[in-house]
């Protein structure tokens, strides 16, 4: 990993996505000693998965981002978070939210997975009456080869943002981020792009996963509609 090859990958990912989206570095594979590389390379704003990980980094790095949480969060964990943090991107615990004093954004579970964290769509109205300053929301579509299978996830989660008056959309990582900014989002959350470049990578394949049948996703959408750029 050089600065080099993060700063032109990074500046490539932000004029893809255009300057209405921040772009946040998924440093949860990214060593206490290599975010110095980051420094180097101008990244302005990472996201930590873990608790632990966020307070050492942020001990040896300070101002030098802004810091973001996107992991679990666990009502144990939110002092540490309360304390660095301007941003949880995965607030979905009641405990948490009672406990959080940062600005947030809610996890929802659009695919129904019972692997996967978020509040329900169904839940959404009422967890959204019991946390505190909430500023938008965030899903994770199920892993896929092809992007635009992530579209549908984020066009839904627009409409259920646009439903609660909320304005701010976490969605989109290093495989479908160009999908999720066509698709309204406001922070894309980046990894692999960013902490990989200049390397040869072999992505995984992941299992395809439908809509069909999935009561939030009434139909699936037609390959027409799939490609037609988002308006909103």
């Amino acid at each position: 990993m050089s600065p080099d090859a993060v700063r032109a990958a990074y500046e490539r990912v932000k004029a893809e996505v255009g300057p209405g989206v921040t772009v946040v570095a998924a440093t949860k594979y990214v060593s206490v000693a290599d975010m110095a590389v980051l420094v180097e390379a101008g990244i302005e704003v990472v996201g930590e998965n873990r608790a632990q990980d966020l307070e050492a980094k942020h001990a040896e790095y300070g101002d030098a981002f802004r810091w973001h949480f996107i992991g679990h969060l666990q009502s144990r964990k939110v002092k540490t978070v309360n304390r660095i943090c301007e941003l949880v991107h995965s607030l979905d615990s009641e405990s948490a939210a009672r406990r959080l004093d940062v600005p947030a954004l809610v996890e929802v579970n659009l695919s129904g997975e019972d692997t996967k964290s978020g509040v329900a769509p169904e839940d959404l109205e009422r967890f959204l009456a019991l946390a505190g300053e909430v500023r938008g929301l965030m899903t994770l579509p199920p892993p896929a080869d092809d992007p635009e299978a992530s579209r549908p996830y984020f066009r839904r989660l627009r409409e259920l943002a646009g439903t609660q008056g909320l304005a701010e959309l976490s969605m989109g990582t290093s495989q479908d981020y160009r999908v999720a900014a066509e698709e309204g989002a406001t922070y894309v959350r980046v990894g692999s792009t960013l902490v990989n470049a200049g390397e040869p990578m072999v992505p995984p394949r992941a299992p395809s996963f439908s809509t069909r049948g999935n009561p939030w996703f009434p139909r699936e959408p037609p390959p027409s509609e799939l490609d037609a750029p988002s308006r909103g």
